[in-house]
C-alpha cells in the first residue's frame, strides 16, 4: 500500500538499489517535491522576489546619486553599474533564510522523520531541498537581471561572460544553501532557523566591495573585506558583466576573483554539506 509521504515524493526505490545513481535519482525525487509546493505556495517566490527588488529601486533611486566610487562622476547611472553584481551576490546567498526555515519547518512537522523512515539515501532529503533552492534562486536572478536593465543596468563583455557570472553566483548561492540546511536541522522552529539565517549575513555583506570599495574601509577590516568569498564573487561578477568601475584593488583575492570564488564556494559546500548530512543523520524531530 501507497503511504500518503511515498505519494508526495513519489514511489521508493527499491532497498537494494544503491550507489550514486540512487542517491541522485532520490534526490531528484526530492527536489521535485519542494519545488511543486512552491508552486502551490507562491507566496514563497513573490515574497523573495520582493526584497532584492526593492534594494535595486532604493540604492538606485534615493542613495545612488549619493555614493561616489572614486575616480568616477556620482550619478546614479554610474552606481548601479558598480552594484548590480553586490545585489546579485546578496540575493543569491540571502536565500540561506529561505533554506533554513524550509528544513526546519519540515523537522517540526515530523516530515523528515518520515522521509528517513523509506528507503532512499540519507543526503537526499538535503540534496534535494537545496536543489529546489537553487531552482527558485535562479528564477529570482533571471526576474532582478531584467529589473535592473530597466532603471539602467548594462553587460559590456557579451553573453557568454554573463552566464558565467550568473554561474559564479548560483556556485555561491548552492553553497550558501548547506549553511541554511545545517541551520535549519540546529534550531527548534522556523521562525528561529529563519533569524539564524539571516543575522549573520548581513556583516558578511556589508563589509565586503558590494556596496561601497574596500578601500573607504579602516584598514584593519579591509583585509577581512578582500578575503570575504563575497567580495570575490562580487568582483569577479563585475568584470565578466563588463561593470568594472573606479580603479582596480590590487589585492591578491580581487586580481584572481574567478578563482578565489570558485574555491571558495567548494570549500563552503564540502564543508557544510559534510555537517549537515551528520547532523541530519543523528538529528530527531
Amino acid at each position: 500500500m501507497t503511504t500518503a509521504t511515498e505519494h508526495a515524493i513519489g514511489p521508493a526505490i527499491p532497498r537494494q538499489r544503491r550507489g550514486i545513481a540512487a542517491s541522485l535519482h532520490d534526490s531528484w525525487v526530492v527536489a521535485k517535491r519542494n519545488l511543486r509546493r512552491m508552486t502551490r505556495i507562491p507566496e514563497i517566490v513573490v515574497f523573495g522576489l520582493m526584497q532584492p527588488v526593492m534594494f535595486v529601486l532604493l540604492f538606485s533611486y534615493v542613495m545612488g546619486g549619493a555614493i561616489k566610487i572614486p575616480g568616477t562622476d556620482s550619478s546614479s547611472d554610474t552606481y548601479i553599474q558598480y552594484l548590480m553584481a553586490g545585489i546579485f551576490a546578496q540575493t543569491v546567498t540571502f536565500a540561506v533564510a529561505g533554506a533554513s526555515a524550509g528544513i526546519a519547518e519540515d523537522m517540526s512537522k515530523g516530515l523528515v522523520d518520515r522521509f528517513r523512515s523509506l528507503p532512499m539515501a540519507r543526503s537526499a532529503v538535503l540534496v534535494g531541498r537545496t536543489l529546489a533552492d537553487l531552482c527558485q534562486t535562479a528564477f529570482t536572478l533571471v526576474v532582478l537581471a531584467v529589473v535592473a536593465l530597466l532603471v539602467g543596468w548594462r553587460i559590456h563583455e557579451g553573453v557568454l561572460k554573463a552566464l558565467g557570472a550568473f554561474g559564479l553566483l548560483l556556485l555561491l548561492g548552492y553553497a550558501f544553501s548547506w549553511i541554511g540546511a545545517l541551520i535549519g536541522l540546529s534550531v527548534r522552529s522556523p521562525e528561529a532557523a529563519t533569524s539564524a539565517g539571516l543575522i549573520w549575513l548581513f556583516p558578511l555583506t556589508f563589509v565586503s566591495n558590494a556596496f561601497v570599495p574596500v578601500t573607504s574601509m579602516p584598514g584593519w577590516l579591509q583585509g577581512i573585506a578582500y578575503w570575504n568569498p563575497f567580495s570575490a564573487t562580487v568582483q569577479a561578477c563585475r568584470v565578466l558583466f563588463g561593470n568594472q568601475v573606479g580603479p582596480v584593488d590590487s589585492a591578491w583575492p580581487m586580481q584572481h576573483a574567478a578563482l578565489v570564488s570558485v574555491l571558495w564556494s567548494i570549500v563552503i559546500t564540502a564543508v557544510f554539506s559534510w555537517l549537515a548530512v551528520r547532523k541530519y543523520r543523528s538529528s530527531t524531530a
